[in-house]
């Protein structure tokens, strides 16, 4: 088992290897040892441990993304078969509908999607072309992204992809320290439901919007192409590894950062800002009676 220290040292380890701005890794390193040093860290562990270390590592660099986890689920430590969270992501969305809640239509012919994770482009397309097929004859549509925490890039670049008439827009970029390269996300050729192109699209957020569904949110907003309504969203934008350091501890360590195309920036530190900002549990009431004006007109 594993000492506080010796656990510390090897999440440090981690994020001075992988984080996506070296610079940045070095003075979070010296933070957490001088007060690895002071003792700080002795009389703690569990999921306090996680938590005091958490706030001491986003106090010097404000980075949603970069903490330390507790999982009641020991993990395994095997290099040759430690989960690194994707298997397990993957299995989590098979359990809850690839990422969807709901699919239904309300008053005035408008469709919307409770959507709770952003799926693999893989493995969530059939359900993610499923909603849209649902939907594809309603003349607007809500997207409540309002508990949505997270999922995968490609993913969200499909959800986008909907959204526009080709496959000619470029949404954003994605460059991952590791390699040095930049991976560029373009709209879909090829979607396994009708594109919703000609009608308006209202997205839903909350203070707890994070991530992936973030990403969403922000590309929508940027390309004009939905209109957000709801609260500041949480601020994660950073592609994100996660390592088990002992059984019931892991880091997670943001190791790539997004660059949207119309902004030149991201979400990161400041969350989604929407058009229209109303308490969360007041946005769904508030975009209907926007769409049925709309198209209404």
């Amino acid at each position: 088992m594993l000492t506080n220290e010796q656990t510390i040292r090897r999440a440090l380890d981690r994020i001075t290897a992988e984080y996506v701005f070296p610079e940045k890794a070095v003075d979070i390193d010296a933070a957490i040892r001088r007060r690895l040093a002071a003792g700080e860290y002795d009389n703690v562990d569990g999921p306090v441990l996680c938590e005091t270390v958490t706030a001491h590592l986003q106090e010097v660099c404000a980075d949603k993304h970069l903490r330390l986890l507790w999982t009641d689920e020991p993990q395994s430590l095997d290099p040759q078969t430690a989960d690194d969270g994707w298997a397990a992501f993957l299995a989590l969305l098979r359990a809850e509908n690839q990422g969807i809640r709901r699919v239904e239509h309300v008053d005035g012919n408008i469709g919307l999607i409770d959507v709770r994770s952003i799926a693999s482009a893989v493995e969530g397309a059939a359900a993610i072309g499923a909603a849209m097929q649902l939907v594809a004859h309603s003349s607007a549509l809500v997207v409540d992204l309002r508990a949505c925490l997270g999922g995968a890039p490609e993913g969200a670049a499909m959800w986008c992809s909907y959204f526009f008439g080709d496959d000619q827009v470029h949404l954003n970029d994605i460059f991952e320290r590791s390699t040095g390269v930049t991976r560029q996300f373009w709209t879909l050729p090829h979607l396994p439901a009708p594109r919703y192109t000609d009608r308006p699209v209202y997205v839903l957020t909350s203070a707890i919007t994070f991530s992936g569904g973030e990403d969403v949110a922000y590309t929508l907003q940027a390309h004009k192409r939905a209109v957000l309504v709801g609260e500041t969203t949480r601020g994660g934008a950073h592609p994100t590894a996660r390592h088990a350091i002992t059984e019931h501890i892991l880091v997670t360590v943001p190791t790539a950062r997004t660059v949207n195309s119309v902004t030149g920036t991201n979400w990161e530190g400041t969350g989604v800002i929407p058009d229209v900002p109303v308490p969360a549990d007041q946005a769904l009431e508030t975009a209907l009676k926007a769409a049925r004006k709309r198209i209404g007109e």
